[in-house]
């Protein structure tokens, strides 16, 4: 039946996630939470009316490719179908925008302000957008920094601190680099 909204709570290495679709796509997709009962509210604090159900083949692909991100495995899910139809035009230019950046890359919201012909002061709305992600992850918003490459904010469960977890299972690390020499002690 057109327009129903069907759920999955699955665990993963990073804990129980959420994904939720309809037949257009994934309509909202939750990080992991503290526990399943956790991640369960929290996706549907947003989709009160939609009911749990096996997922078709396209979003138990999309179920087992979340699995292997938090097992540390490189997944791509620029493919994923999705369903945006409550955002704005500039909201999914700049989702559109966000899902190119690939497994191990970072972009800045000012970055991604330019390369959609708004000048710098558009970053601030690119932060909007990222904050209000609907399928964090399946649009990679965590791979979105503030300006200067410094980390910003991480509207998901735990976080910035969630964040940084995220980044360094794909290699990128904000920690200082060990210095080359060893100081003597004196």
């Amino acid at each position: 039946m057109p327009g129903k909204t069907h759920f999955l709570i699955f665990d993963t290495d990073g804990g129980p996630c959420g994904i939720a679709w309809t037949a257009a796509g994934v309509v909202r997709f939750q990080l992991p939470g503290d526990d399943a009962a956790t991640t369960r509210h929290l996706l549907l604090r947003h989709l009160p009316e939609a009911e749990a159900d096996d997922p078709p083949p396209a979003i138990a692909e999309t179920v087992e490719a979340v699995k292997r991100y938090f097992a540390g495995e490189q997944a791509d899910f620029s493919k994923v179908p999705l369903d945006l139809a409550g955002q704005s035009a500039f909201f999914r230019a700049i989702y559109d925008a966000a899902r190119r950046v690939s497994w191990g890359e970072t972009t800045t919201y000012g970055t991604i302000a330019r390369d959609l012909g708004a000048g710098p002061e558009m970053a601030r709305e690119v932060g909007q957008a990222m904050a209000k992600n609907p399928v964090a992850l399946i649009i990679p918003c965590h791979r979105v920094l503030a300006a200067g490459g410094k980390v910003g904010g991480f509207s998901a469960p735990g976080g910035a601190s969630s964040k940084l977890k995220m980044l360094a299972l794909e290699g990128i690390s904000f920690a200082p680099p060990e210095p080359a020499q060893h100081s003597f002690g004196f």
